[in-house]
């Protein structure tokens, strides 16, 4: 037996020296990208987070955002506009509407209209201000939606920009059991019948948390990849011979989770590929995920194997190397001295 774990650790460092990262590619997941939204879904999906109200009478709310952020035209009121952001949500706080009342009639017209020809999407009025009647008849004639929230200035933005951020988020959707075990998101994936679904059962008895089973859907969201499930089948697992299995009435609310970051995805190999599986541990693996490389372990499937509990120590052992430890190099480090010194 260590006759050829030596002969496989000697193949791995002369392939180690070739290439340090061994990346599979998703398949062929297809990947959903958005270029933009339009207004009246963004009201339609976040008026309540936001607070917003539609104040405006006539308005187009097919309008379309095409940059997620918000913006404050200050600069814009004020007549320079040479990089003027019109593709994003325009909001008015309290500088911005002291600064209109401050301007005489004529000329706060002429501002305020020479903004809605730029074409925004929408206009947003904080902390529940109201803006002169005149002004709104203007944004009627170009058909400009007007919102209004109770939301101080700032907080709309950076609450708006996180949402538009989700928005806007390429996404793609993977076969597979998505868990949260102690703290690491992770995708468990394999061929149909590969146990997938009775491994993350099991894994839910040693008190991980079920996020998506089957259709996995993944946004690279804040430079973070996050797994979460379709709603109608949220809390649902299928389990061959016994049917669709509703977890949180088995095992309690805290069984399931609504979303998660992917730290680690997990192939169920068949036992006929025993000796295609990595046994050493040293050539990190890694699939590769919207562009993001996520770290990679196959484990092979055999009558009798726990495969729940491969899974949680495959689990540690990356939390460890994210850590900065890692046990397969500390295994080489030792047998290469020992090597050495004889």
């Amino acid at each position: 037996m260590i006759f050829l774990l030596l002969i496989d650790l000697f193949s791995l460092l002369v392939e180690r020296a070739k290439i340090d990262n061994y990346q599979l590619m998703a398949g062929n997941a297809k990947i959903r990208t958005v270029s933009s939204i339009t207004v009246g879904d963004f009201y339609e999906h976040h008026r309540e987070a936001l607070g917003l109200e539609l104040i405006s009478t006539t308005h187009d709310l097919t309008r379309q955002i095409r940059e997620p952020a918000v913006n404050r035209p200050g600069l814009a009121l004020a007549g320079f506009l040479s990089y003027f952001a019109r593709k994003r949500i325009q909001i008015l706080g309290n500088s911005e509407l002291s600064y209109l009342e401050k301007l005489p009639p004529l000329r706060q017209r002429a501002r305020f209209r020479r903004l809605c020809k730029e074409e925004i999407p929408c206009l947003v009025i904080s902390r529940n201000r109201h803006i002169a009647p005149e002004l709104m008849e203007l944004a009627a004639e170009f058909q400009l939606p007007i919102f209004g929230t109770s939301q101080v200035t700032m907080k709309f933005l950076n609450t708006a920009t996180l949402r538009l951020e989700n928005d806007f988020s390429p996404s793609t959707t993977l076969h597979g059991c998505m868990v949260d075990l102690r703290g690491i998101g992770i995708l468990i994936m394999g061929k149909s019948g590969a146990g997938k679904s009775e491994t993350a059962i099991g894994l839910i008895e040693r008190g991980a948390s079920l996020v998506a089973d089957d259709m996995v859907r993944i946004k690279y969201v804040g430079g973070e990849l996050i797994a979460t499930s379709p709603e109608l089948s949220r809390g649902y697992i299928e389990m061959r011979g016994i049917g669709i299995v509703n977890v949180a009435n088995l095992y309690g609310l805290a069984s399931i989770r609504p979303e998660k970051r992917l730290d680690l995805i997990v192939t169920l190999k068949p036992h006929a590929d025993l000796n295609e599986v990595d046994r050493l541990g040293l050539q990190t693996k890694t699939y590769d995920v919207l562009g993001q490389p996520i770290p990679h372990v196959e484990i092979p499937v055999a009558p009798g194997r726990d495969n729940a509990r491969m899974i949680t120590i495959a689990a540690l052992d990356q939390q460890l190397r994210r850590l900065g430890y890692n046990m397969a190099d500390e295994f080489n480090q030792r047998l290469l001295k020992h090597m050495s010194e004889k």
